[in-house]
């Protein structure tokens, strides 16, 4: 192994300086990211067409951006759009600008060192940082799989009526559709996550402009989004939320290792291409995450802004209130609003593949970061086991003991966690990528390394703010007050 290091030397840039190492693709100790699939997707040569290229290129983001449309993002959305209409529809696009910052950032450092953010930490940081970081990192991504679990049997319990606690148990067996899709490659785990995303779309695209009673106010949201403010008590604090669950630090170490799933070549005009089409992918991928949120947001603010209850069929009065379990109350409540029954099944539709689409690469980014860390390698369905049954204990322990109205309080719980996580993730990625020792002629610019350090702070301020309410609320889910 150290023969393999020793006859390798640094890539010599136009400027003079080594730039990263040649080793691309691998950390000190030869692993490489997602081994399995690295390095398979062909990309063409820097003569052949931009949409050639482009093809070739796209799908990493895809698989980042289902991550800021998964359940945690849908409670704050449909909570923000029910109590402020299209107040807080300028948070939603500032924070999908911040997470285009930080995913363009994380693909760039993948495609210029070889490693994700999980080997560059090991490689790069004191060795006494590596338990604790790993620790961390599968604490996140367990929460993040909790949310997608409650997404996934909120779904199936509204669409087939199965108990949630025993829905919960069923999207254990989830494990099974990425055991299959990876015998398959890289390609066709991105077509079936496309192909979720989309169906996300078009469920929403159908409840906002084609079912009846539903007719948005092109003007009012226009005005929402160029002219922000908090003026109405408790935004704020719903617009944390809504930040909170939209960064999520598990998609910066999975970018940074998607990105490795093409045959990158080493040269400075592949890297360059490589970088500029990673930076098309994320902001094309991450534009229409913000038009999903978006649109659940004006769905929720034209079906439920102004009213306080709805008689659902059967005569039963649902109150809307602060801490409505909003995903469970918008699937009651949609059809007797919107005039037609299609309008919740479209819903819980959506919110499965929101479900699934997020279990997949949250798997992804279990393996990323056990593999970067702690260079363990273990079977596929084992990994995914482990991640989750991590997340379905606490789900399972919880709804037992408090009944399925603290589905809201577990995914609030969840957002807790990643907020603490958060930091741990912006920060070495922007220390990494700002350094020419790591990064070479490829480091951030001025205008990446603004929009990066100004976004990690500003991030990381409103989660530490929002902290103290949100430990409190966490700890009444565990404690049953």
């Amino acid at each position: 192994m150290n023969r393999l290091h020793q006859n390798r030397s640094p890539i010599r840039h136009p400027h003079g300086h080594a730039g990263p190492s040649a080793d691309v693709g691998r950390s000190h100790h030869g692993h490489r990211s997602l081994e399995d699939v690295h390095g398979t997707v062909e990309v063409p040569s820097g003569d052949a067409g931009f949409w050639r290229q482009w093809r070739a290129y796209v799908g990493p983001a895809i698989l980042v951006s289902v991550g800021y449309m998964d359940p945690g993002n849908w409670g704050t959305d449909l909570q923000g759009g029910a109590q402020y209409k299209y107040g807080l529809l300028w948070v939603v696009a500032l924070a999908s600008i911040m997470a285009i910052f930080m995913q363009v950032i994380a693909a760039r450092m993948g495609v210029v060192t070889g490693k994700d953010l999980a080997q560059a930490c090991r490689d790069w940081y004191p060795s006494w940082s590596r338990w604790p970081n790993w620790l961390l990192c599968e604490l996140a991504i367990a929460a993040c799989d909790l949310a997608e679990v409650l997404g996934s049997a909120v779904a199936l319990n509204l669409l087939f009526h199965i108990p949630l606690f025993w829905a919960v148990i069923i999207t254990g067996f989830d494990v099974l559709i990425l055991l299959a899709l990876q015998r398959y490659g890289m390609r066709t785990i991105e077509a079936v996550v496309v192909l979720l995303v989309a169906t996300i779309g078009v469920c929403y695209f159908i409840e906002i402009f084609v079912l009846p009673k539903v007719q948005p106010s092109f003007l009012e949201m226009g005005q929402a989004l160029i002219t922000p403010s908090f003026g109405k008590p408790g935004m704020l604090y719903v617009a944390i939320g809504i930040i909170g669950a939209t960064v999520m630090p598990h998609n910066l170490y999975l970018h940074s290792a998607l990105v490795q799933s093409r045959k990158l070549q080493k040269d400075d005009a592949s890297i360059r291409r490589a970088i500029r089409f990673n930076t098309i992918d994320s902001v094309v991928a991450l534009s229409i995450a913000f038009l999903v949120n978006a649109g659940i947001m004006v769905l929720a603010a034209v079906v439920f802004y102004g009213k306080e209850s709805v008689i659902v069929p059967g005569g039963k009065v649902v109150e809307f209130a602060t801490d409505s379990d909003w995903i469970r109350v918008a699937y009651l409540t949609l059809a007797p609003l919107m005039g037609t029954a299609a309008a919740s099944t479209l819903f819980a539709v959506a919110l499965l593949a929101s479900g699934q689409s997020s279990t997949i690469t949250g798997t992804l980014a279990g393996q990323i970061v056990m593999e970067g860390f702690m260079h363990w390698q273990i079977k596929p369905w084992v990994r995914r086991l482990i991640t989750r049954l991590l997340a379905i204990l606490p789900a399972i322990f919880i709804i037992g003991l408090h009944g399925d109205g603290s589905v809201t309080d577990l995914l609030l719980l969840s957002q807790v966690i990643l907020a603490l996580q958060l930091p741990l993730a912006m920060f070495p990625l922007l220390h990494f990528t700002s350094s020419r020792k790591r990064m070479g002629i490829w480091r951030n610019g001025w205008f990446l390394l603004a929009a990066g350090w100004a976004s990690a702070i500003l991030i990381t301020a409103l989660d530490i703010y929002g902290l103290p309410d949100s430990l409190n609320a966490a700890w009444r889910v565990v404690a049953g007050g």
